[in-house]
């Protein structure tokens, strides 16, 4: 009996050293990994710096060079100009001194006689100053000189049609975030009896009408919650909704196993361990998950709000949809279920937040662009 307990034992220490074994071996390739992802967002950011500053070496010597093509013709215009100023100041100080003599001359006529010779060449001085000054003034007209306007206006719309350019690629993460775009409409069966449901299930408004629905087991019955009827397991999907107008709204993503019957806190969006969300509330933004509040660092009141589940990554990012920045990110690690996208568009409050949520979903190709609600497309 007390060989066989030894033996027993014996195997299960085997055993347990092979299953230790097994988990070292993986926690050795796990922080492989993890320093093979960190070197390789090195190189990528290092990459990426890189070219930006390739970027801004191209634009700084454009605009270096533009600018001395500038700055040579507005120093030749000024140097002309100086010129013919010039011209004009010695003319001016010929004349003073015509202009003198004659002042001695009108005072000395009361006491002595002219000689006709003295009065002629008086004459015949003034006449040429009068030709000199008529050639001076046809030579200098200040409209002769000019910038060449032509090519400086050529510039600004060259520089323009750049920025144009530049202002449709920036932010550099919208197009690729936006390339994830999946279309979801809302299950209506999901739904709180006061939300109504648009029929295509694009949007989510509050109604203060208590609607006679059948009590479904998916059904938020407190809570003034709908989830999306498609949900996401692999890749990356991203949403943006319309929150214009609203003084209170819940965005996020949940699993189907989110509590929706009772009082129980787990029922609101990240709250409970299933959902993680941000709440617009009194001016204030919150990001939830597992009940635990984090308060962002904003005070614009945002009117499109962007989601992107990244499942290779384990991400729940939040952003501020017009400029892409970002809101908060949970580090999930890995999704134990499909997500789904998830609104609470709050109560009316007198009024003050009886706007709907509106889902942005893409247009189809082959969609009619005058079916598209103002506040819908892209």
């Amino acid at each position: 009996m007390h060989v066989n307990v030894r033996e027993t034992l014996q195997k299960q220490q085997g055993c347990l050293q092979k299953q230790r074994e097994a988990v070292k071996q993986r926690l050795e390739k796990l922080a492989v990994r993890q320093s093979e992802i960190t070197r390789k967002s090195l190189v990528i950011r290092k990459s990426i710096i890189q070219k930006y500053q390739e970027i801004q070496a191209i634009l700084d010597e454009d605009l270096r060079t533009t600018l001395s093509h500038l700055e040579m013709e507005e120093r030749a215009a000024v140097s002309t100009l100086d010129g013919l100023m010039e011209r004009n100041c010695s003319l001016i100080q010929e004349l003073d001194q015509n202009l003198a003599q004659l002042t001695v001359a009108l005072n000395q006529t009361d006491t002595e006689p002219h000689p006709e010779s003295f009065t002629s060449s008086t004459e015949q001085q003034n006449i040429e100053a009068m030709d000199r000054v008529v050639d001076l003034l046809n030579e200098t007209e200040p409209i002769s000189v000019s910038l060449d306007e032509e090519k400086a206006d050529q510039i600004l719309s060259i520089t323009s049609n750049m920025l144009e350019q530049i202002c449709s690629q920036t932010p550099t993460i919208k197009k690729l975030i936006k390339s994830y775009s999946s279309k979801v409409c809302l299950d209506p069966d999901t739904a709180h009896p006061k939300l109504m449901i648009s029929p295509r299930g694009d949007s989510a408004a509050y109604t203060d009408i208590w609607q006679k629905l059948p009590d479904l087991p998916g059904r938020f019955d407190t809570t003034l919650n709908v989830i999306s009827l498609q949900g996401y397991s692999c890749g990356r999907h991203y949403w943006e909704i319309d929150v214009t107008g609203k003084t209170y709204w819940e965005i996020g993503v949940t699993y189907l196993s989110i509590p929706r019957k009772g009082t129980t806190e787990d029922c609101w969006l990240g709250r409970g361990e299933e959902s993680w969300c941000v709440e617009y509330f009194d001016g204030e933004y919150t990001a939830w998950h597992g009940g635990v509040p984090h308060h962002l660092p904003f005070t614009k009141h945002f009117c499109r709000i962007g989601v992107l589940c990244n499942f290779p990554a384990g991400l729940v990012t939040f952003f501020e949809a017009a400029d892409m920045t970002p809101l908060y990110s949970f580090c999930v690690g890995r999704f134990s279920d499909c997500l789904h996208l998830a609104l609470c568009p709050g109560h009316e409050h007198n009024g003050s937040n009886s706007e709907p949520l509106v889902i942005c979903n893409p247009q189809s190709p082959t969609s009619d662009p005058r079916s598209q609600s103002p506040r819908e497309s892209f």
